[in-house]
C-alpha cells in the first residue's frame, strides 16, 4: 500500500485518479476504478441534463460502495450549461468529491464546502495552482504539456512543472499528463506529487465506454501521434493525430479562424468517434502516454498492476541502489 497526503485527504486506498473525460467518464468505468481502490470521476457535462447526472450518480452507486467523484468543467460559452443546477445535483446526491476545471473554482467553493464536498482543482500552471490554493480548494491536479485535452499555453512538461508546483503548493497535489504505469507513479512521487491522474490510460480499459476499435488505435499508436490544435487561437488542445486534426492544424496555421474549423471540431463528431469506432470521424483527445500503452486490461487489473509494480520498484530497483551506495 502506498499512502500519501492525497489518499488520506480524499479517502481512497491508492494514489491514482481517473479524471473527468467527456463521453468517457460514465458509471461503468468510474465504479470499476473505485472498486479497485482508486478515485474515479463521472463527467457531469457528458450527461445532457442535471437530471441525467443525478441518474448516472445513482447508477454508479449501484455498482460500487467505494468513494467516487464528479468532474464539473466550467468553460466560458455563449449559451453555458446550467452549472448551478449541475452543482445542486452533486450536492444533493451526497457525492463528497468534485473535480473542477476550466475556470476559477472560487464561486463554487462555498456551496461545495458547506456540504462537506472536497474540491480537487485542475491547473496547467504553477501560478494557477497557487491561486486555487489561496481560494481554498482541497487539492490540486497539475497538468503537464504531455496531457490530452488542454495543456495550457506555457508548454512546460511534467518533469519541470511538478516539482515547480510542489515547491509552492502545500495541499495534496496529483500530477497529470504522460502517466500510464508504475514508473510514472514513482516519478511523480519523487518529483513532489501525491499521486497521478490518468486519462488516456483509463480510456484503454475493458470498462471504458468507448468503441473497441478506438482502444486498439490507442494501443497501436506511439508517443508522436498526437496533434496540438487551436495553437494560433491560444486555446491549445492535444488530440489524436488523424486526417481531421491535421486539417484543423493546417487551416489555423495558414491564418484561418475558429469559424473555419467549427464544423471539423464539433463535439458531436468527436462523440461519433467513440460510439461508432471510426477514428477519422472527428477529433478526439489522446495524450502522449499512448506510446506507453500496450494492452487493454480491466480497470482493476490496471490499478493492481501499477501499485504492485511500484512497490516492487521501490524495494528492488531503488532499494538495491541504496544498498550499493552504502557499500
Amino acid at each position: 500500500m502506498i499512502s500519501t497526503r492525497f489518499t488520506e485527504t480524499f479517502g481512497v486506498r491508492h494514489p491514482i485518479v481517473q479524471g473527468g473525460m467527456q463521453w468517457v467518464g460514465r458509471a461503468e468505468l468510474v465504479a470499476a476504478v473505485a472498486n479497485a481502490g482508486a478515485l474515479g470521476f463521472i463527467t457531469a457535462l457528458t450527461q445532457p441534463t442535471p437530471e441525467d447526472l443525478d441518474r448516472e450518480i445513482a447508477r454508479c452507486r449501484e455498482l460500487t460502495d467505494q468513494p467516487f467523484g464528479v468532474n464539473l468543467t466550467i468553460l466560458p460559452s455563449i449559451t453555458p450549461p446550467p452549472y448551478d443546477e449541475y452543482r445542486q445535483v452533486i450536492v444533493e446526491s451526497g457525492v463528497k468529491i468534485v473535480e473542477t476545471a476550466g475556470s476559477n473554482p472560487g464561486p463554487h467553493l462555498p456551496m461545495f464546502h458547506d456540504a462537506g464536498v472536497k474540491v480537487l482543482h485542475k491547473c496547467t500552471s504553477v501560478r494557477h495552482a497557487v491561486k486555487a490554493q489561496k481560494l481554498g480548494v482541497d487539492g490540486i491536479s497539475i497538468d503537464g504539456f504531455e496531457c490530452a485535452g488542454h495543456p495550457g499555453e506555457d508548454d512546460i512538461p511534467g518533469l519541470v512543472l511538478i516539482p515547480a508546483a510542489a515547491d509552492k503548493v502545500t495541499i495534496p497535489m496529483i500530477a497529470s499528463g504522460g502517466f500510464a504505469d508504475a514508473r510514472g507513479l514513482l516519478a511523480a512521487l519523487a518529483l513532489g506529487a501525491d499521486g497521478i491522474n490518468m486519462g488516456t490510460r483509463f480510456m484503454c480499459t475493458v470498462e471504458s465506454p468507448i468503441h473497441q476499435r478506438i482502444k486498439e488505435e490507442i494501443v497501436a499508436a506511439d508517443e508522436t501521434q498526437t496533434e496540438l490544435i487551436f495553437r494560433p487561437l491560444r486555446n491549445t488542445a492535444r488530440v489524436a493525430s488523424n486526417t481531421v486534426s491535421r486539417e484543423v492544424v493546417d487551416i489555423l496555421n495558414n491564418g484561418g479562424q475558429f469559424e473555419d474549423v467549427r464544423e471539423l471540431v464539433a463535439g458531436a463528431r468527436g462523440r461519433k468517434v467513440f460510439e461508432l469506432g471510426d477514428p477519422e470521424a472527428g477529433i478526439w483527445s489522446a495524450g502522449t502516454c499512448q506510446g506507453l500503452i500496450h494492452d487493454i486490461p480491466t480497470a482493476g487489473e490496471l490499478v493492481e498492476r501499477i501499485i504492485t509494480e511500484a512497490e516492487n520498484l521501490i524495494t528492488d530497483r531503488l532499494g538495491g541502489m541504496l544498498d550499493r551506495v552504502s557499500v
